[in-house]
């Protein structure tokens, strides 16, 4: 049922969903990697959490003019009207009182979250019907999902990747540097706003699939993951987008192929598997590469030191020296160098003392610096460089036999 579910032909519900989870997550992916970048993840949480209100004031207005209260389009505009408000209202006591942002965010995010749970109990208590599953927003409730829904959930994460598209170049600037972004003509504020209303859009059209809770997680776990691929911030946006469409693609199928499970948790629950796989297997800033990485340099610390022993005539005690040694046939068993080894070794510890040299000199103060037991001084020194430095430790000299 799984691969039935992923190919769309588990039955027209489960594909709508499949696709609108994967739409979804492309946009909140790719939106989400400029809030990561200019650290607000926080601000998220309180628009996601701001959205509550504002969905149970449209259901109740709805229900008293005597129409379905349930209605997506009503829904997510009474969503959206509530979340600019929180919004507006984090902007304003950052800027205007003494409050830090993220204070600002603890407060909006409790006031407006508490209000909507109030709201909700007034809605269980009204005489109207329909009011059953409005609180499937809170985590996502994608089982009554209808084609309309999935047009405007595709149609709002189509809208959030354009205007991603168009307004990338100042968004990624003033994220890496607001002071720079100014002095080369960019509104920062009005840019931080239209991130902030891409970030609203992608939450409130989010609201049906993954709920209000848990929206914050899709918009932040995948340019998180996305970061330990790349150093680059467009490739970040596209990693990150990519991520997030997989997330909602194979959550919505574990959902619909496995009887009682949540769509929303599901496509958090892999956006986090596939953070954890980022996390791991990288291979410029995964833990597996970094320990590969720590192992290889530990090995070359290990020979260089051994190298050094032997072009001074010291005694090597350490057995995993020695080994290392052998191995690449720089010694022998007994730690006695050879010929190999011992070019190695006077090469090493010339090297070596060149670096103690530059250090002292003041004029390569900066570039000695970069020493960390392995670099040699070439990759470091131009020629000229390090003639100067031969000049004052004389002729290279012999490793003992």
């Amino acid at each position: 049922m799984f691969l039935d579910a992923l190919t769309f032909q588990l039955g027209y519900n489960a594909s709508l969903v499949g696709l609108g989870a994967a739409l979804l997550g492309v946009a909140a992916g790719a939106t989400g990697t400029f809030l990561f970048l200019r650290k607000r993840a926080l601000v998220s949480d309180a628009i996601s959490h701001a959205t509550l209100p504002g969905v149970a004031l449209a259901f109740i207005a709805m229900s008293l003019a005597g129409f379905d209260g349930r209605n997506l389009g009503i829904l997510l505009a009474g969503s959206a009207v509530s979340a600019a408000a929180g919004l507006i209202a984090v902007q304003w006591l950052s800027s205007q009182t003494r409050l830090s942002e993220d204070a600002a965010i603890g407060a909006v995010l409790s006031v407006f979250f508490g209000f909507g749970i109030v709201l909700l109990t007034v809605i269980q208590n009204m005489a109207t019907s329909g009011q059953a599953g409005l609180e499937g927003l809170l985590l996502g409730s994608t089982a009554g999902m209808l084609f309309s829904d999935a047009v405007l959930i595709a149609a709002g994460g189509a809208a959030a990747l354009a205007l991603v598209l168009v307004f990338r170049r100042p968004m990624t600037i003033a994220s890496f540097d607001p002071g720079y972004a100014r002095s080369a003509g960019i509104d920062v504020g009005r840019t931080d706003l239209i991130m902030m209303g891409l970030v609203m859009g992608v939450t409130v059209i989010g609201l049906k699939v993954v709920g209000l809770i848990l929206i914050v997680a899709l918009l932040i776990i995948p340019p998180v993951a996305a970061r330990f691929w790349t150093e680059r911030a467009d490739r970040v946006a596209l990693i990150a987008g990519g991520i997030g469409g997989v997330s909602g693609w194979v959550g919505a199928a574990i959902s619909a192929s496995t009887p009682n499970l949540p769509t929303g948790p599901i496509i958090v629950l892999t956006a986090f598997g596939l953070f954890c796989a980022s996390l791991l297997f990288a291979p410029a800033r995964g833990l597996v590469a970094a320990g590969f990485r720590h192992r290889r340099f530990q090995r070359g610390v290990h020979i260089r030191q051994g190298l050094l022993s032997l072009a001074q005539g010291h005694p090597i005690y350490e057995p995993l020296t020695i080994r290392l040694l052998t191995a690449e046939r720089l010694a022998r068993a007994d730690g006695v160098a050879t010929d190999d080894g011992r070019a190695r070794a006077a090469r090493a510890l010339r090297d070596e003392t060149r670096w103690q040299v530059a250090r002292r000199t003041p004029e390569f103060e900066l570039a000695a610096a970069r020493y960390d037991g392995l670099t040699q001084i070439e990759d470091v020194l131009t020629p000229d460089q390090i003639a100067q430095i031969d000049a004052q430790i004389g002729p290279p000299k012999g490793v003992p036999a």
